[in-house]
């Protein structure tokens, strides 16, 4: 509760940083913010023509003609979520180590920062993609909801690896530079640009101990085949994700005076 109040008491300067990074992010280009807009929809458009249309890919067990790149957009989309969230949060106390050994104010502000960034980036992508979904007639109806709860579990897992590997990386800074290389590796072993339904028995099995499969199999439920996503599966992340969110915020209790130090 000490903690909630205090980053409520620096709202201001947690809403002053997202909206400066968001500022600074287009401040020297002619279109500005219109990128965030034009990214994506090149995205969805060069899916949408060349898997669907070019391609003629196909989804096993869905019909229909954009059924194979609205798999891919979901996949992407959440996966890149997940990713800037933890890559952001491992070196996030080195990228604002002047702030940290200048100012005072609740380090955690660090991490709600780098979540809201990510979310207001993630917002306006999922947002046109969703409008895609409605007018392409791929719309899942009242399971749409579902995302909501998926989201949160995922932000809640990616913080906890965050956290935890951000005061790492300050004492050990190959942590961030091994994890880049990692977060390459759990892209792949995660069912994103293809169906888990097409894998060996055998790697389908090592699948239920990536916790982003079964997070990415949820959401690819509800998007792409307009279902209620299996909450049973779910309880294993829940678990991983209020773990690593204990550990790193203890972690980060016990070393924060240290960290400033070290910086």
């Amino acid at each position: 509760m000490d903690m909630i109040r205090a980053l409520w008491a620096y709202r201001g300067f947690i809403l002053g940083s997202v909206r400066r990074e968001f500022q600074t992010k287009y401040r020297n280009s002619l279109l500005g913010a219109a990128w965030n807009i034009i990214n994506p929809l090149s995205m969805i458009f060069v899916y949408t023509v060349i898997f669907s249309q070019l391609m003629k890919a196909r989804l096993p067990g869905v019909e229909g003609n954009y059924a194979f790149s609205i798999y891919l957009c979901t996949g992407i989309l959440i996966w890149g979520l997940f990713a800037e969230i933890t890559s952001r949060a491992t070196g996030m106390f080195l990228e604002h180590a002047n702030l940290l050994k200048k100012l005072s104010f609740p380090r955690l502000c660090l991490p709600v920062t780098v979540v809201a960034n990510a979310l207001l980036n993630f917002g306006i992508v999922f947002g046109l993609f969703s409008v895609f979904l409605v007018l392409s007639g791929n719309f899942p109806g009242w399971a749409f909801l579902a995302l909501v709860p998926l989201l949160l579990l995922m932000v809640a897992f990616a913080i906890g690896i965050g956290i935890t590997l951000g005061v790492l990386n300050v004492f050990f800074r190959d942590v961030g530079q091994f994890f880049g290389i990692f977060l390459s590796f759990w892209f792949w072993f995660t069912p994103i640009v293809y169906p888990v339904a097409i894998l060996p028995e055998q790697v389908q099995y090592l699948m239920n101990f990536n916790p982003m499969a079964r997070v990415m199999v949820a959401c690819q439920a509800v998007l792409v085949h307009g279902q209620w996503p299996n909450w049973t599966s779910l309880w294993p992340v829940a678990v991983l994700a209020v773990l690593l969110c204990s550990f790193g915020l203890r972690l980060f209790r016990q070393r924060s005076g240290e960290m400033v130090d070290e910086l």
